[in-house]
């Protein structure tokens, strides 16, 4: 059976977005097969309720049988709670208007056998029809055929109308366009209680100073990083708060579902999280040393280049850890290094998983409209839309010659004449350095003589390998782990650029169709120093 009735709780004052807790009586009078549905804050019945309407339980419902109720949010991330439920029956019909609470719990959702309705005695067990009306004051009342068949079938017509209301009425709550949160202290789902901790939005905001612009440490796409200190314990946390778009709020669930689960040295550790007061806010491990691009681009003193190598090998690690011994393999989407932070040590911890996709292993993944940060994107995958290991190895080649080199993967070219300024492409600029035979001319000269010249040349190579137009011509990224000490040799690298080469039948999208969605669904940033764009109308 599915509800039809919808009543509108605006009408009679009551807001489920409140937080406050709303109390709801579902009646069905089997003599006149009415159902009357009240909603009220207090713990009184209102006089008139918010339904009322006919509906013959007769054809639905057998003598003996076992009744259920439940709701849905849909795509919705609402969560939506019962406090508790009880249930009653009688055979005399009195009416309880405006003086009866709800009964007090009997049965709880959590443990739906404590203290539960006791289902009716198998038939031979059952009162015969003459002992039902010798314990009925009015013998006139049973006039229908369920009311002859004993007092099991009513009880059962009884049971099933009410939790048939009740779902209806849970359907109310679901369907409302009002509808946010019912509990007071939010919830979300059951993937995410496993989190470490669940913080206060009180302590969150306490610890950031309300949030203060000053205390302020990045921005993101979906969200700003606040810098943040615990007042009872003196500890120094980094808080993200997600910003109000339906869009950013998705990520940040998608970040929290992903990253709640991982465990590796070489990933950003997630504290815990707070999704209270509208508020959605992860808690990490303050990375002292900010964002591996602050580092290359804003620091006084150039990185020094055994950081350099060690924060590559740490990010290889992580992304080994993700594509393979994972349960399921996590595809990062967004490899950059704003998204590489660096703790006191200058150990690579690899943040950010408002993009990543978890995917069974041997799976083909689904196709998307590509989402990511220019300059780090893998050809086939701004043509297909499908994110898989193989494009975050392009994004982590395209990292390891923006360590290298010192320069951003996309930069404007001002030694121009007047103001039209071209766009240099660092992975084109690199495989043109190498078609000439002077490779080692990409080193960041910054660095000076401060490395090996084999060590640079073994880097770079592994960049460009990485980097290689065609998906089946990359290494996997436990190859680069072992590439980058020594285990294994770096594969031959073809000194002109290769075409790119894949599978016509893995083309979701033309030429033709990927220009229409740069054109009508990815903003790109003018900012030179981070080119991001997603699909979708909201500018990033």
């Amino acid at each position: 059976m599915v509800s039809s009735q919808v009543g509108d709780l605006g009408a009679i004052g009551i807001d489920l977005k409140s937080g406050d807790l709303v109390n709801v009586w579902v009646e069905y009078d089997g003599s006149t097969q009415l159902f009357n549905i009240s909603v009220s804050y207090s713990n009184l019945k209102p006089k008139e309720p918010l339904l009322s309407f006919d509906l013959d339980l007769d054809q639905y419902v057998n003598d003996f049988m076992f009744v259920g109720f439940s709701g849905s949010t849909q795509g919705s991330t609402e969560i939506h709670n019962i406090e508790w439920w009880s249930f009653s029956s009688s055979f005399d019909v009195v009416s309880a208007t405006g003086s009866s609470s709800p009964p007090p719990p009997t049965a709880s959702l959590m443990n739906p056998t404590a203290n539960s309705v006791i289902p009716p005695p198998p038939p031979s067990m059952a009162p015969s029809a003459s002992d039902s009306v010798s314990h009925t004051a009015k013998p006139s009342s049973c006039h229908n055929q369920l009311c002859k068949q004993g007092p099991g079938a009513v009880a059962g017509v009884v049971t099933a109308g009410a939790f048939l209301v009740l779902f209806a009425g849970v359907l109310i709550w679901v369907f409302s366009k009002k509808f946010k949160h019912v509990k007071k202290s939010e919830s979300l789902a059951s993937d995410v209680i496993k989190m470490p901790k669940e913080f206060t939005y009180k302590e969150l905001k306490s610890a950031t100073k309300c949030f203060n612009s000053t205390r302020i440490i990045g921005h993101g796409a979906f969200g700003t990083v606040y810098k943040g200190i615990i007042p009872d314990t003196g500890d120094i946390i980094a808080v993200k708060r997600c910003s109000h778009s339906t869009q950013g709020k998705n990520e940040f669930l998608s970040e929290l579902s992903i990253i709640g689960s991982l465990r590796h040295r070489n990933l950003v550790r997630l504290q815990g999280w707070c999704h209270e007061k509208g508020e959605i806010l992860l808690v990490y491990d303050l990375m002292l040393n900010g964002s591996l691009d602050k580092a290359l681009f804003e620091a006084r003193t150039p990185l020094p280049w055994s950081h350099r190598r060690k924060i590559l090998m740490g990010v290889a690690s992580a992304l080994a850890y993700l594509h393979e011994e994972c349960e399921n393999q996590v595809i990062h989407r967004d490899i950059k290094t704003s998204n590489i932070m660096l703790d006191e040590g200058f150990n690579a911890r690899l943040g950010d998983f408002g993009l990543a996709r978890q995917i069974e292993h041997d799976k083909s993944p689904d196709a998307t409209v590509a989402a990511g940060t220019m300059g780090y994107l893998a050809p086939e995958y701004l043509l297909t839309g499908r994110a898989t290991d193989k494009t975050d190895v392009f994004s982590y080649g395209a990292v390891v010659l923006e360590v290298a080199s010192g320069r951003r993967p996309i930069e404007k070219d001002t030694s121009g004449v007047g103001k039209n300024l071209v766009s240099s492409n660092l992975v084109e600029w690199v495989w043109s350095l190498h078609r000439e035979g002077r490779l080692l001319t990409a080193a960041d000269a910054r660095l000076g003589v401060e490395f090996e010249e084999g060590e640079m040349r073994r880097v770079l190579m592994v960049g460009l390998s990485c980097s290689h137009p065609d998906p089946n011509a990359r290494p996997t990224m436990r190859g680069v782990v072992q590439m980058l000490v020594g285990e294994a040799e770096v594969p031959i690298v073809p000194r002109a650029k290769p075409s790119m080469s894949f599978s016509t039948s893995h083309l979701l999208l033309s030429l033709q169709d990927s220009v229409s969605d740069f054109n009508g669904m990815i903003t790109i940033s003018t900012s030179s120093s981070d080119h991001s764009f997603n699909g979708g109308a909201e500018p990033v």
